[in-house]
């Protein structure tokens, strides 16, 4: 039987989709992305106005698998399907009509970052950290990180993108990504009053605004997401690629070619 890694709930108009492989650090894998992809087509089909992305533990997401990646027989391969099914997800969460709210309440690592950031509200505890870090692994970022670029702007994204560095929840305040930052015991009561808020008003309108606000700012995702997928899946097939994900899991400096 499939372990359940993202549960699902629907009142008043509120779908609520929660990674709940806290222990493993909501990793990025292939069960976890299909069950999440389920849980945004459920929330489509029950009509939610609103969507909450959220995690159990003490991360949002630490990223890809990359124990998976390592022990793959084809890499490359595994890497272009993963990417693949989370650009699904990150799809129908952008296209639809419910206003998407995604709940930061710890460290948001690799594809973690920007599947945060594909919401339409980032709401952060203070607690909160995100980083891109593909760079350290040999890998370039997935999971719409280059369309962060609309959001962070060029050269703020190339350093988080090259440098890997790790940015605070007020940073990510400061850049534009995260509408507001709360004490890590205040944020549930924050995401229950801007879920209100956002229920209390027009689902026309909010469609709208949304609809027209992402398409002035990306026409055309998926052509993005696309490029990702194929980036990563060859850099994951290359000896630079396979150095990086091997040093990061033997915790030594990678020896690049």
């Amino acid at each position: 039987m499939t372990e359940q890694r993202v549960h699902y709930s629907f009142a008043d108009g509120a779908a609520r989709i929660t990674m709940s492989a806290g222990d493993r650090g909501n990793p990025i894998e292939p069960v976890s992305t299909a069950q999440l992809h389920e849980a945004v087509l459920r929330a489509k089909a029950d009509g939610a106005r609103v969507i909450v992305l959220a995690a159990e533990g003490r991360f949002f997401s630490v990223g890809g698998d990359l124990s998976a990646f390592a022990d793959a027989d084809d890499p490359s391969a595994l890497l272009l399907e993963l990417a693949e099914g989370v650009h699904r997800v990150i799809t129908e969460l952008v296209r639809g009509d419910a206003i998407v709210v995604s709940v930061v309440q710890g460290t948001a690592a690799g594809g973690g970052s920007p599947l945060a950031a594909a919401a339409d509200i980032v709401l952060a505890a203070d607690t909160a950290k995100f980083s891109l870090a593909y760079a350290k692994v040999g890998l370039s970022p997935d999971c719409g990180g280059s369309l962060l670029v609309h959001t962070l702007g060029l050269h703020r994204l190339l350093r988080l993108a090259l440098l890997g560095d790790l940015v605070t929840a007020q940073e990510a305040y400061d850049a534009g990504l995260v509408a507001r930052v709360v004490p890590a015991e205040e944020l549930a009561a924050t995401v229950d009053q801007v879920v209100g808020s956002l229920i209390a008003g027009s689902p026309g309108a909010f469609a709208a605004a949304k609809r027209l606000v992402r398409d002035a700012a990306e026409p055309a995702p998926e052509t993005a997401l696309r490029r990702e997928a194929q980036s990563i899946s060859t850099l994951a097939g290359t000896p630079d690629g396979q150095e990086g994900i091997a040093a990061f899991l033997e915790k030594r400096s990678p020896r690049y070619s």
